[in-house]
């Protein structure tokens, strides 16, 4: 027995872990639902060179009254398929209590969730980290315990989702960035080319949307920096593997390509806007009617600032240097 002062499901598993002593590691709900035999052949996958091997209760057999079917049919497949959707993985029960890891995968994951989304956490490092992990099927038994259960499924699913999203934030920054740049750029692209109301995916669009358009735009730029600190902080930690195109790319930029991109980017609206404003003094500054190119002009300026600074906080986050290999 080990005395764990941190509450939480998460804090007790990584308390036993540091206190264990084996090679092997196995983790089980303590509450009887589990058969701990069917943990044997899991450690033999790891003697087989595995570094996890879950357990599936899916795969394998779950008892009347084991599972309440919200969580069965609902909460665990579906939480099961986004992880599947966010890294290369067939595991089919990322939320089995049954388990077994080797010491080294242990320490090379650095888990931290104190709480309930330490299971999802455990299965995306290993993923992310490409990790061998094997899966075999286990049975669920209605669990022994003398009061209810401590999981909340909404509170602990949407856990698990924050959780899921934080370690694979591709979705969560890239996928809106894209959306929004595509439409702002669209938008004011069609603005500026045309003159008055333009006809824009069936509706008559003015001014006033470009004001619209180069918000979307300036967003689109604000969350996809942002996304990659995040992406950029996951490779300094060891969290990911710095491999891909995402990762060649933060592995070959440094802080005098961020500023001239953005000083670049900066000073083409500030020509822009100059040339606008010295057709207005060529014509005795007389009526003005380029409200539209002069937003994009200014919106060009503050995308130009984004990535500059953008540039001296990667430098901050990743010290001038990524960690390109889990610790």
């Amino acid at each position: 027995m080990v005395d764990i002062p941190e509450r939480g499901y998460g804090a007790a598993l990584i308390g036993g872990f540091q206190a264990a002593r084996g090679k092997y590691l196995v983790m089980g709900d303590s509450d009887c639902s589990y058969d701990f035999v069917e943990s044997v052949p899991m450690v033999a996958e790891l003697v087989n060179g595995a570094d996890l091997c879950m357990g599936s209760r899916f795969k394998g057999e779950i008892r009347d009254g084991a599972m309440p079917w919200k969580n069965r049919y609902i909460g665990n497949p579906a939480l099961s398929a986004i992880l599947r959707s966010l890294v290369k993985t067939n595991v089919n029960d990322a939320h089995c209590g049954l388990r077994a890891l080797t010491r080294d995968a242990f320490t090379r994951m650095q888990l931290t969730s104190t709480g309930m989304e330490f299971a999802s956490e455990m299965v995306l490092k290993a993923a992310i980290m490409k990790l061998d992990i094997a899966e075999l099927p286990v049975t669920l038994s209605p669990d022994k315990r003398g009061h209810a259960p401590h999981l909340n499924p909404w509170r602990d699913g949407f856990r698990h989702l924050f959780f899921m999203l934080m370690l694979c934030p591709a979705p969560l920054f890239f996928a809106p960035a894209a959306a929004l740049f595509l439409a702002g750029l669209s938008v004011l692209t069609a603005l500026i080319l045309g003159g008055g109301m333009v006809e824009f995916a069936g509706f008559s669009i003015g001014d006033h949307w470009a004001v619209a358009a180069s918000a979307f735009l300036i967003l689109s730029v604000q969350i996809a920096c942002l996304g990659l600190i995040a992406f950029a902080q996951a490779f300094r930690d060891g969290i990911r593997l710095a491999d891909g195109l995402l990762g060649a790319f933060l592995k070959n930029s440094a802080l005098h390509h961020w500023l001239l991109s953005g000083t670049g980017v900066a000073l083409l609206g500030l020509v822009w806007a100059a040339t606008i404003a010295g057709g207005w003094i060529s014509s005795d500054f007389g009526s003005l009617d380029a409200i539209r190119p002069l937003i994009a002009a200014f919106t060009a300026v503050v995308m130009g600032v984004q990535i500059v600074f953008t540039g001296f906080l990667l430098s901050i986050v990743t010290g001038n240097r990524l960690n390109h290999s889990p610790v």
